[in-house]
């Protein structure tokens, strides 16, 4: 695999407000590890849609990797100019400071938002352009923006062996859970 596709949550469907969250290091980890072996076999991109959440907590995760891994690139591919102009002003100063640490920044429209159809058209583009998604979600903790991903990426597994990776709840909870036991000894 050359290209994944690296989403999940929007960081509000988490319950998640603040870039502080105790949270968000276990999300990393969860998503460090998987994308470590990823990497040793040749991976070479991580991609994201960049919304505010699991995306850029990936492309940090995949700027931290660089030091080990230099060969390895991320990018940030929106559906439409101006994405983050309606967020606060910390996000939008995070979300900036992402993109400029980030090897390209790509929009599908260049127009700003004006319907469902740009959502569309980036999804089929970072499909087209990855080997397989790397997706945050678990439908048992209850359905979110990612269940269309999921969907995609199901239907491209079954049509053209697609690869799908998911990180649970389970799995954070479990990373969180050594953590904790790691540091009561």
């Amino acid at each position: 695999m050359k290209n994944l596709l690296v989403s999940g949550y929007r960081a509000h469907e988490l319950n998640i407000f603040s870039q502080k969250h105790e949270g968000i290091p276990y999300i990393k980890k969860a998503i460090a590890g998987r994308l470590i072996p990823l990497i040793e076999e040749g991976l070479e991109w991580v991609i994201t849609p960049g919304q505010y959440g699991v995306d850029l907590w990936a492309c940090e995760v995949v700027i931290a990797l660089k030091q080990q891994y230099p060969h390895l690139k991320c990018s940030i591919m929106m559906a439409y100019q101006n994405m983050e102009e309606k967020w606060k002003k910390d996000k939008q100063e995070y979300f900036q400071q992402i993109c400029a640490e980030v090897d390209y920044v790509g929009v599908v429209s260049r127009q700003p938002y004006q319907g469902i159809w740009q959502l569309k058209a980036r999804d089929e583009l970072l499909f087209r352009k990855t080997d397989g998604l790397l997706l945050v979600y678990d439908e048992d903790a209850g359905e979110g923006s990612p269940r269309f991903m999921k969907e995609l990426a199901l239907k491209k597994q079954h049509a053209e062996g697609y690869q799908y990776i998911s990180i649970s709840s389970e799995d954070i909870q479990s990373i969180a859970d050594e953590e904790r036991l790691f540091m009561d000894l």
